[in-house]
């Protein structure tokens, strides 16, 4: 399949230039530094030698030098637009896009900070154009697709025959798409990962509370055994004191009442043969007097 490209500018001699890249890749293109001699406000002597240093050294990628080269131009001309532009593409070359963006010491952010400035308030037109353009490719490198559409978008109104950056608006548009479907999609995944979570949690909930419930019971039914184990042992005490307050009150239990009537009966017993012998006895002594012969 064709990777999707992404266009370079090239300013100097009108060339266009394609970097294949695929989709994770970062995009850390620029446009091409201005020309000393490009339609502009009137340069000094000096800017105009320090650009065209800068652009021999940007042209063999001895960025760092180049750098230099266009802060002398600065020097010379703080108000050069041509010089900002050309110092911010130097110091593109020298990032990196994966950089924390609050770092200072990273040299894109800095080319950032100006390439923003040059888009929002340029005199230049085509340059306030390139400014929105390479900042479309920073944020397209940050896959931050919805603001590199913005500056695209830009680009083509301060220049509307740039196809360029037609070009990468449309990468750009591509990208966006695919990364909204797999958000859509990561959130649809994470919806139902909360669904079975908040399911498995009212699982363990319904578990907690009937555990609950059924140490509630129990505990309730060692209350009542305890309250019953107490009742029976309340009964006997009263049992056992309603017996020794008989007794302290000349009462008697059942088991002394039975005692003292058997005894009642054997005394009776013993009277009762008692009484019998002596009525034999005197019989005899009857029967004995009328048989004796006078």
């Amino acid at each position: 399949m064709k990777l999707p490209t992404i266009k370079i500018r090239n300013n100097r001699n009108g060339n266009n230039l394609l970097i294949a890249v695929m989709v994770a890749v970062m995009v850390t293109v620029a446009a091409m530094p201005a020309s000393a001699g490009d339609k502009g406000p009137k340069m000094t002597k000096q800017e105009r030698v320090c650009l065209r240093n800068g652009n021999k050294l940007y042209e063999k990628k001895r960025y760092a030098e180049a750098e230099v080269e266009y802060r002398k131009a600065l020097q010379a001309n703080p108000a050069s637009e041509k010089a900002q532009f050309n110092l911010a593409t130097a110091l593109m070359r020298q990032g990196s896009v994966t950089a924390q963006q609050d770092d200072e010491k990273n040299p894109m952010k800095q080319a950032e900070g100006i390439l923003t400035n040059l888009a929002k308030g340029a005199q230049d037109k085509q340059l306030r154009g390139k400014s929105c353009y390479d900042l479309g490719n920073i944020a397209y490198g940050r896959q931050d697709y919805g603001k590199a559409i913005e500056f695209y978008k830009h680009a083509l109104r301060c220049n509307p025959d740039d196809d360029q950056a037609r070009h990468n608006l449309r990468l750009a548009q591509l990208k966006k798409q695919e990364q909204d479907k797999n958000q859509d999609k990561n959130q649809d995944k994470n919806k139902d990962q909360n669904k079975d979570k908040n399911q498995d949690q009212d699982k363990d909930k319904n578990q907690d509370q009937n555990k609950d419930k059924q140490d509630q019971n129990k505990d309730k039914q060692d209350q009542d055994k305890q309250n019953q184990d107490k009742q029976n042992q309340d009964k006997q005490n009263q049992n056992q004191q309603d017996q020794q307050q008989q007794q302290q009150q000349g009462g008697m239990s059942q088991q002394n009442a039975e005692q003292v009537l058997k005894a009642m009966q054997d005394r009776e017993r013993a009277t009762q043969q008692r009484i019998n012998a002596q009525q034999a006895q005197q019989q005899r002594h009857e029967r004995q007097r009328t048989n004796r012969k006078w």
